[in-house]
Parts: C-alpha cells; structure tokens; sequence
C-alpha cells in the first residue's frame, strides 16, 4: 500500500494547501471509500486535475506495493464544487499475477462528477528504447512567470493555488510567446516540478504528475483561437496517461505539448513528460471543450 497519508486532514477544505501532500490527502471513511476536497480550477469549480490525482491516489491506496501504476483513462463528467467533499469509490476490478486494475467514481451530492481506470503493473527488466527530449533551455535559465505579479494576480484562484504548491518555467519559441505554431499546430513547452520535496513514495510522485498534467493541455490546443480570454470557456472531458519510467515530481520535467487539432469546439492536446536528464517518463492525452463566447 502506499504511504500516502491516510487520516492527515484537510488544510484547505476549498481554499489554500500548503503542499502536494495536502492536495492528495484523503480520509478513508469505509474500506474502499475514501472523502477528499478540491481547490479551485475555476471560480467554484474543482480543479479537474486534483480530482483526477485524488482518485488515483484512491486507487492505490488498495493496491499491493510492488504494483505500480503505468496508465489511467478518465471522463470528467459534472464540474465538481470546491464547498463540499467529494467521495471516491473504488471498485476492486481485478488482482492478476502481473496486473491489477482499479475502477473509481467519484461523487459529489449525489452524482458522479469523474470517472477513472487505472491499471497497476509488476516492474519487469526488458529491452527498450524511448524518444529523445527536445532541445530546449534549461529550467535553471528561465525566468519564474509568477515573480513580480502584484498580489492582486497572485490572489487569483489558479495563480494563487499553482504558485504555493509548484515551480513553473515556460520554454519561449520567442520572446514573449510561449506558444507558438509549428507546421500550422500550436506546441507549448513546459518545465514543473512540486515546490518542495516529497516523500520518497512513487504513488505520490505519480498522482502529483496527474495534477500537473491538466494546468496546460487545453490552453495549448486553445491558443491559436483565443481573441477574447474574458469569454472563454475551457473544460475537460477526457483525460489519459501513461507513466513509462520512474520519475520525481519534486525534480524537474519537461512538459513537452502539442495540438494536432481541433474542432467541433473540442480541442485534442498530446504531451510528452522528459526529466531533467532528457529521459522520457510519461505521456499524456487530453481532450477539452474549448468556446469562445
């Protein structure tokens, strides 16, 4: 089992965490049924990547320790609320010799507003091969995008709640465009890491990459048709991932995105997750509503 807390409270019940720990906290109230509270994404909506990463955590908290998780495909289905908790039922799908696979629901005044499989893995030493990171700029050499906001911007429920749990650095094509187009599709490139060291536990390494993994997607394949961000309207419906090699959320990584198209107002982003040596640790796919009103 993972050593994620399991009765730690909530420190921010809908406001503020001070940690990754704190955003992954659960409460186990019955076996296989575990309450979390979520910050905001959007005014008075759950942020759909702590949800994503609470139900993983949920997930594996029935899970044996030498399982790791390698892939998960979730459906947001209802916005959650940041003023009440929501409550994760897992339903305990299979336990094979090599593979194990987890369903959860989570569930908010009497809905289900997410929906997420993962599936758990023995680690097994076979040959591979893997794509080499991009040439980019290093994180150390990027300046921080939050230094220097007036407390008014840094107040704002996304810049406020990102800023205190996690470092970013945004990879320019030029100066003061972050994302650009390349053979007529918008790419964004992105280092991140938590903002302060974690537990040396890889579930927890691994549900905080979830997080991680829906600030950005849907704002790079929004990008090119974006003339008003007053009216816009961005959500996700779908999300996976698949996790290929160990990793450190604490440490940097590249998020390495592109948005081989969209329409139909649904925009298709992909994104690569390298570590600060190049290698390459996880992918990610999201599909999100995107209006301009």
């Amino acid at each position: 089992m993972s050593d994620l807390p399991e009765d730690r409270p909530v420190a921010f019940a809908g406001g503020r965490a001070e940690s990754f720990v704190d955003l992954l906290s659960l409460d186990e109230i019955e076996q296989n049924i575990f309450r979390g509270t979520c910050h905001a994404g959007a005014p008075l909506r759950a942020f759909g990547g702590q949800v994503a990463a609470q139900a993983l955590v949920a997930a594996g908290r029935t899970v044996t320790a030498d399982r790791h998780v390698h892939s998960l495909h979730a459906y947001f289905l209802r916005p959650g609320r940041t003023t009440s908790p929501i409550i994760y039922l897992v339903d305990r799908v299979r336990d094979g010799r090599s593979f194990t696979t987890r369903r959860v629901m989570a569930v908010q005044n009497g809905e289900t507003i997410f929906t997420l499989s993962a599936s758990f893995k023995v680690p097994e030493d076979t040959p591979e091969h893997r794509r080499a990171m991009p040439d980019v700029p290093r994180p150390e050499d990027l300046p921080d995008p939050y230094e220097g906001l007036p407390r008014s911007a840094r107040d704002h429920y996304e810049v406020s709640q990102t800023r205190l749990v996690m470092d970013m650095r945004f990879v320019p094509k030029d100066p003061g465009a972050i994302t650009h187009l390349t053979d007529g599709i918008p790419h964004q490139r992105v280092w991140m890491k938590a903002a302060e060291k974690l537990p040396d536990d890889p579930l927890l390494h691994v549900c905080a990459m979830a997080y991680m993994s829906d600030l950005t997607l849907a704002g790079t394949a929004a990008a090119p048709h974006i003339t008003d961000p007053q009216n816009l309207q961005m959500a996700s419906l779908d999300h996976a991932m698949w996790f290929h090699r160990p990793f450190r959320a604490d440490e940097w990584l590249l998020f390495a995105q592109a948005s081989p198209t969209a329409q139909d107002a649904r925009g298709f982003a992909i994104g690569e997750f390298y570590n600060h040596d190049g290698v390459l640790v996880a992918h990610a796919v999201q599909e999100a509503v995107i209006r301009q009103h």
